[in-house]
This record gives C-alpha cells, structure tokens and sequence, in this order.
C-alpha cells in the first residue's frame, strides 16, 4: 500500500482564506491532480479518508472547505453518524451556506484552488480532475465548465440540481467544457429527478462532450458517505472503481 501524506493546508481566495485538507503519496514524486468537492455536510474525516484512498491511487488531491466564508470545518457540527433524525435541523443550517455558492463565486473559488495545485511539487504540472458529491457535483460540473484549460475530467456522484430552470444551471455550461465527464445519479433522487437527467445529458450531447450518466439502480442521494444512514458499500465500491478508472484515462 502506498504511504500517504496528509495536512491541513489553507487557499488564499478573493474572499479570504479556504481551509482544506491536502493528501499526496508520500514518495517525493508528482502525480495527477485531484481537486474533490465534499457534499453539504462538510469537510469532514468521511472526506479525508476519501482523499486518502485518492492518494494511495497515486493521485495528489485537495479538499476545501467550500464554505470557507462562515469559518474553518466543521462550520456546521455534526454527529459522528448522520441519521435522517439529524437531517433536518442540519440542512436548516446548511441550506443557506449552499445558497451562497452562486456560479460566479464559485469560478472565483475554483480558480483559486486550482491555481494553488499547479503551484505545488506535489501535482504534475497540466489539467486535473474533479470529483464531487452531492452539492460537490453541481461544483465539479461548475468548475469543468468554468476552467475548461484545466479541467480534463469530472465526475459527479449523487449530484443534486445539476440540470435545473435557474438561469445559472450548471448544465449551460455545457458548450464550455472540454473535460471527460460521468456522473453516478442515485436511483429515485429527488434532487436529480429523471427530467434533469434527461436535460443534462442533453446538453451535454448537443455540445458534444465525451460523458457518461448512470444511474445506481437502489442507491439513495449520499451513497458515497459511510458516515450517514444513506451508505451503500456496494454502490460506494462502484463509484470508486469508475472514478479511478476515469482518471486513469484522462489524467
């Protein structure tokens, strides 16, 4: 197993600082580029353990903390195990954070830490790869469009409103983006209903970009997270095995 190096590294932004967690194997070589986008519950040891796994793959990864703006992680305390009990007074907290994420703060964000990965020793110098989870996949899908030179793949699991009415939808971005894309949709998602589905790959068709949706057939949104009631190991292993393969390709 390769050994990993792990730290707590901070982003300078337009709007101040972004805590994040940065992990890369521990050999003193580059490697690929991950930048990964947590879902709404927040930088957490669930995320850090999936850049870890990232790492041990040969990839040099950071996680900001995406809501940087209200504090350093955790900006909303969580349990240690996120039960549908817990669900709603979290969200009354989160869903503003969420609301804040406009599409043109996030290209500011994204391009600051992107910036700040092809300054490091750790990551070979070119175009990385995204990978997000639930509100992290409409950023990756936001990010790949906004940065097309530095984006070459993008993957979205158990994204939510990727393909909405909202005149700043991430799926208009679609003639912008150059990167491979996959998105995992969670079966019976009603954030990501089939119609946006339906919309997203589109768009993504008529632009003519090389991507891939399937939909986890029993798999509900947050099968990604074993911290939460939502977790399916074996979609979760899914996910991995089409992640790593997709950057294997395109990385």
């Amino acid at each position: 197993m390769t050994a990993v190096r792990g730290t707590s590294v901070g982003i300078p932004t337009q709007d101040g600082t972004a805590d994040a967690y940065f992990a890369h194997p521990d050999d003193g070589a580059a490697h690929p580029a991950v930048l990964l986008y947590m879902d709404a519950f927040g930088l957490r040891p669930q995320l850090t353990g999936m850049a870890d796994r990232l790492a041990e793959a040969g990839h040099t990864v950071l996680v900001p903390n995406v809501f940087h703006r209200h504090g350093s992680a955790p900006v909303v305390p969580l349990p240690e195990f996120i039960g549908d009990a817990d669900r709603p007074a979290l969200f009354e907290r989160i869903v503003p954070l969420m609301g804040g994420l406009t599409s043109d703060v996030v290209a500011r964000d994204s391009a600051a830490y992107l910036d700040w990965l092809a300054g490091r020793a750790e990551a070979v110098t070119g175009p990385v790869g995204v990978s997000g989870y639930c509100l992290g996949a409409r950023l990756a899908l936001l990010t790949a469009g906004h940065h097309p030179d530095m984006v070459a793949a993008a993957a979205g699991f158990h994204g939510a409103g990727l393909a909405t009415d909202a005149p700043d939808s991430p799926h208009l971005l679609a003639d912008r983006i150059t990167a491979e894309l996959y998105f995992g949709h969670a079966d019976n998602d009603p954030s990501m209903p089939p119609e946006q589905i339906e919309r997203l790959d589109k768009a993504l068709t008529e632009a003519g970009v090389q991507h891939r949706s399937d939909v986890y057939a029993g798999a509900e949104h947050g099968y990604t997270m074993a911290d939460t009631n939502r977790y399916d190991a074996e979609a979760a292993e899914r996910h991995w095995t089409t992640l790593l393969e997709l950057f294997g390709r395109a990385l």
